[in-house]
């Protein structure tokens, strides 16, 4: 027999590979359990924890957790415009307020017409058949036939402000036709009227003039043939 010199041989034992395995995993789910107990979320949020640890193992990438979006679903084309605060419009104006024309035989629709009280006397009606306001400027100047004269007017008729008539509005003025008392002289029959309206100066001329019907036997008148300045009412034309 020959003896062996030297360090003895002493044999180490090392763990068998699937022993070790079983000690990790034994490890891994002790530590799981403890963690979900005291998150006290239970074992399906720690198995749910263990899956998306195993899956960045598979990979070997850490696993990502997506942020929630804040983009909106689905975008508008265009953006809406903000919102300002308009100022408030101002109110409409009738149709020709503002715009003021003359009244003339154009404009306005005239009759003359004698009356019964007060005696002698005769009313010339101005209606405003235009689609603007137009303004009886002065008085009117009358003319009969071919006379050769003008009536003059009556300065105590004149009104304040010029007599403004909107579209459909009637403006009037009186005319006496002769003297009560007889004391006129030249009395003759008119049978055609002539009204003539004066612009922004006295006796300028205004437009065109109007020609209204007179009565079938015509009009008396004589010297003391006078008119009114334009009146906003007929009684005011007539003096009553």
């Amino acid at each position: 027999m020959h003896a062996f010199h030297g360090t003895p041989l002493v044999r180490t034992s090392r763990p068998h590979p699937l022993r070790r395995l079983a000690g990790v995993a034994a490890a891994s789910l002790f530590v799981l359990s403890l963690t979900a107990c005291q998150d006290g979320t239970g074992l399906k949020d720690g198995g749910a924890a263990s899956a998306s640890g195993s899956a960045a193992e598979s990979t070997g990438r850490p696993a990502t957790t997506a942020a929630p979006s804040t983009a909106p679903t689905s975008a508008p084309a265009t953006a809406p415009a903000p919102k300002t605060s308009a100022a408030p419009s101002a109110p409409s104006a009738p149709s020709g307020a503002g715009e003021r024309v003359l009244c003339n035989g154009s404009t306005t629709r005239v009759t003359a017409q004698p009356v019964s009280r007060p005696l002698n006397h005769m009313l010339i009606t101005v209606k405003n058949i235009g689609s603007k306001t137009c303004d009886l400027t002065y008085h009117p100047v009358l003319r009969f036939d071919e006379m050769q004269w003008v009536p003059a007017a009556r300065p105590e008729t004149r009104p304040q402000a010029v007599v403004s008539l909107a579209p459909g509005e009637e403006g009037y003025a009186g005319v006496l036709l002769s003297a009560a008392d007889g004391s006129g002289e030249g009395g003759t029959t008119g049978h055609r009227l002539t009204i003539a309206f004066q612009g922004r100066t006295p006796l300028s001329d205004g437009g065109a003039s109007a020609t209204p019907d007179l009565p079938a036997a015509g009009v008396a008148y004589d010297s003391s043939l006078t008119v009114t300045y334009w009146q906003r009412g007929s009684a005011d034309a007539l003096g009553s």
